[in-house]
């Protein structure tokens, strides 16, 4: 019994300290594929833009940059009111 209190209390330090955020940055870019992606908003519609970067041996090797454009708000069938895309959810498949 005299041993829960402590042992709660280091429980209770170790579960409430902060957590080291993971940076990408520094990651060595020597052999790797970059890819960013970003949605803007253009009147009505968002472009959603994938940029990819290729590097082999510290040297770009290849760049290509491609876009989707969507409607802003799209309407399902069946519902009165339209579905918004703009903070639509990323879902990202690494093979």
């Amino acid at each position: 019994m005299k041993y829960i209190l402590p042992l709660l209390f280091v429980f209770t330090l170790v579960s409430c300290s902060e957590q080291k955020q993971n940076n990408l940055e520094p990651i060595d870019k020597q052999s790797a594929r970059e890819v960013t992606l970003k949605a803007v908003v253009v009147g009505d519609s968002i472009l959603h833009i994938t940029s990819q970067k290729i590097w082999a041996n510290g040297q770009l090797v290849a760049q290509k940059v491609d876009t989707v454009k969507t409607p802003k708000e799209i309407t399902v069938w069946g519902e009165k009111t339209p579905t918004t895309l703009v903070k639509t959810p990323i879902y990202v498949t690494v093979e």
